[in-house]
């Protein structure tokens, strides 16, 4: 049994990886020249599903949670279990209790508890929400392994690549905003990655602001991704100087070891959305499409890569029982 896919983000290669631990033979094309064409390159790589359903349906919450452990056991060591800090300046206090009304798996942070769990926030907010539950994980470092690990049980990737070396069974589209699907839509994200040597948190930290709520991911050496917006764009250009200063005030506003940071790096991706902002698992013939993770890549992948693989084989074991009688 022999299964293409196309797309390398986190989706294609999360289902991969899936289908390759039961057996069965993938080719993976991308016709980009490596990862870091793909959206899920300028990901936060938050695993965070109690945090997003303050914005998200319940499925979110409930599927994010059941991919949690995924990372851990096919990545090992590379997911941090630290939990989230969510946070609010003063004067947006109730934006705090309004994202506390919208989820659960929470713990109400007084100053000493938030300067407890993050020294460098010691007495710069009054309170605040930990979820102990959550984790994150560096993206670039996850696709690279999981890359590496499909390669060495013997899945073919070839970049720069438009079409299979051989038949296959099936098809399985994870191209993001590069589908066919007229449905999908593009939501533009833009981000930042600094080195802020002045800065040391162990855990993603959101910061609630009525317009532009912004979070800050820790990464190894100093290095912070700083993110995103989210608007209903088409366009690929650019970050804008609009976003560089939201992103950088809110920076600078959560901590001022950020005003003497570096911009090492400012990135725009256009996320791919479904109307309801759920991923969607659809079978047309010998080709499946599993698209539209909007801002949920690393936390649904892993749980629609398993019901992917798992109706793939389904399907093939049919076709193979077919063909036999």
């Amino acid at each position: 049994m022999k299964v293409g896919i196309k797309g390398a983000g986190v989706a294609g290669l999360a289902l991969a990886y899936e289908l390759v631990s039961r057996g069965v033979q993938v080719e993976l094309l991308e016709k980009h020249k490596d990862l870091t064409a793909s959206a899920s390159w300028l990901a936060g790589g938050m695993l965070a599903p109690w945090c997003e359903r303050e914005s998200a349906e319940e499925d979110v919450l409930r599927l994010g949670q059941a991919s949690l452990g995924w990372w851990s056991k096919v990545l090992p060591g590379q997911v941090r279990h630290n939990g989230t800090l969510v946070v609010a300046a003063p004067r947006d206090t109730g934006e705090l209790s309004r994202f506390a009304s919208r989820t659960c798996g929470f713990t109400w942070l007084d100053a000493d508890a938030l300067g407890a769990h993050e020294p460098d926030l010691a007495g710069r907010f009054a309170k605040g929400l930990h979820f102990a539950g959550e984790a994150h994980l560096d993206p670039r470092q996850a696709l690279t392994a999981l890359r590496a690990k499909l390669s060495e049980s013997g899945a073919r990737i070839r970049f720069e690549a438009q079409h299979f070396t051989a038949a296959t069974d099936l098809v399985a589209d994870c191209t993001g905003m590069a589908s066919p699907d007229p449905q999908l839509r593009p939501v533009r994200g833009e981000m930042l990655i600094l080195h802020a040597p002045d800065v040391s948190l162990s855990r993603p930290v959101r910061f609630l602001h009525p317009r532009i709520p912004v979070y800050v991911v820790p990464r190894d050496n100093g290095v912070f991704m700083v993110g995103a917006t989210m608007i209903e764009s088409g366009d690929r250009g650019a970050v804008s100087v609009r976003s560089t200063m939201e992103l950088l005030n809110a920076a600078y506003s959560l901590h001022p070891g950020f005003a003497e940071a570096k911009i090492i790096e400012t990135g725009a991706g256009l996320r791919p959305a479904y109307s309801d902002n759920l991923p969607r698992l659809t079978f047309s013939g010998n080709t499946l499409s599993m698209n539209g993770f909007y801002r949920h890549g690393f936390l649904l992948a892993p749980h629609f890569a398993i019901e992917a693989a798992d109706r793939i084989f389904q399907h093939l074991q049919e076709k193979t029982l077919e063909a036999n009688h």
